[in-house]
């Protein structure tokens, strides 16, 4: 406990001020803290994981690239020559899809086409079953 003094005014009675000094109680918490930290165990998350082994088989034949453009206007074209509608690019995509090694899809949207005519494209492909296709020059988009 402390006390405090009057030290100005006419009182000669001693005012008790009556505080808790909390500095101790501080310093045996952080002690305790600290404590608590270091004997908590480091926890280790692993995940197990099958990983192959030996050596991949290497790859003979280079796998048939097919390119899908979509132009500004929402032109399809499919290497190059215009496809004349939905229906004829489902049709092209489902020979695509059943062949036995099926064929890499290319896909190069046009900066300004809207972004409708190429989710078209995609949820045909999707849906039709063609597991190979990427989007090529995205770094068009980088702007």
């Amino acid at each position: 406990m402390a006390m405090q003094i009057g030290l100005g005014g006419s009182s000669d009675e001693l005012d008790v001020v009556v505080e808790i000094n909390t500095t101790p109680l501080i310093d045996v918490m952080l002690v305790l803290l600290i404590m608590l930290i270091i004997t908590i165990p480091i926890q280790t998350h692993a995940v197990k994981l099958d990983m192959p082994t030996g050596t991949p088989p290497v790859v003979t034949v280079q796998p048939e690239v097919v390119n899908i453009d979509v132009d500004f206007d929402g032109t399809i074209l499919w290497n190059s020559q215009v496809v004349a509608d939905r229906p004829a690019l489902e049709a092209k995509l489902q020979g695509l899809a059943a062949a036995p090694t099926q064929a890499e899809v290319h896909l190069r949207p046009n900066k300004l086409v809207n972004y409708k005519y190429v989710a078209e494209v995609l949820a045909s492909a999707q849906r039709l079953g063609v597991t190979k296709i990427g989007l090529v020059g995205a770094e068009q988009f980088n702007d």
